[in-house]
């Protein structure tokens, strides 16, 4: 897992994770928005981007590698971290993990139940999967279907094609048969809990089971977003939504 930083160096620590097949630079915008007033810190996720050449393993590996760069760059905790969908679920098992570290956490569509049957699929499955991605107009496909505005799909396509089969098979599986860690309902952190009104169904029931466990945390419904529509197509609302949660304590 690599680590990029923006921002003041003395302000308070914002970590930012991007989602599943994306990397930092999907949250540039993010990142302009918040630099001013945090030291921003964008973990580039295992197996993705700049980082294509360490094999993703699991959500819980990469939520100790996160936890470890907290523990010897920012003094144990942060002020904020955040996450969408694979992000999401990283961060949800980090406080889940260390239920201190955070003051304030934002999780946008993660998903906490396994998905059924996904632990038995089959190799050529992902065998297919894996020379579609390679493929441009898949890839032009997948980039609409994660609502990729269209100025970031050359550098998912490159990304895309540095993906290694077993870390997409290590995502895959992780990302589909992740369970929730019921000791996140010992977080002391503030928790926003984000999920598009045009999600899936089990999306929308795992926002709301993540709502009920956690003492206090906020749940907004984004009206008419799909996946990662919020965070990748209007970053500003993301943030200026984010500023008022955090504002509120």
């Amino acid at each position: 897992m690599l680590f990029k930083e923006f921002g003041n160096k003395n302000a308070p620590v914002f970590v930012a994770l991007h989602g599943g097949g994306l990397s930092w630079w999907s949250l540039q915008k993010v990142i302009n928005l918040l630099k001013p007033n945090y030291r921003v810190i964008v973990p580039v996720i295992d197996g993705h981007g700049e980082d294509s050449a360490t094999t993703f393993i699991s959500i819980q590996d990469s939520a100790q590698k996160l936890i470890t760069y907290i523990n010897q760059n920012c003094g144990g905790q942060v002020y904020a971290l955040s996450g969408l969908s694979l992000g999401a679920q990283i961060v949800t098992e980090v406080i889940s993990m260390r239920p201190h570290i955070a003051k304030h956490a934002v999780i946008e569509s993660a998903l906490v139940y396994p998905i059924r049957g996904i632990s038995w699929m089959a190799q050529p499955a992902f065998d297919l999967s894996y020379g579609l991605i390679q493929k441009r107009w898949f890839s032009k496909a997948q980039a609409k279907a994660m609502c990729l505005p269209e100025e970031m799909f050359e550098q998912y396509y490159k990304d895309s094609m540095k993906l290694s089969k077993q870390s997409l098979i290590h995502i895959s599986l992780s990302n589909g048969s992740y369970r929730l860690n019921e000791s996140i309902a010992h977080t002391s952190a503030r928790v926003l809990i984000i999920v598009g009104e045009s999600e899936v169904g089990l999306m929308q029931k795992s926002a709301r089971r993540l709502h009920k466990i956690i003492a206090g945390s906020e749940l907004l419904i984004a009206a008419r977003m799909k996946h990662g529509e919020l965070d990748l197509r209007f970053p500003d609302r993301l943030v200026e939504i984010i500023q008022h949660f955090i504002a509120g304590n």
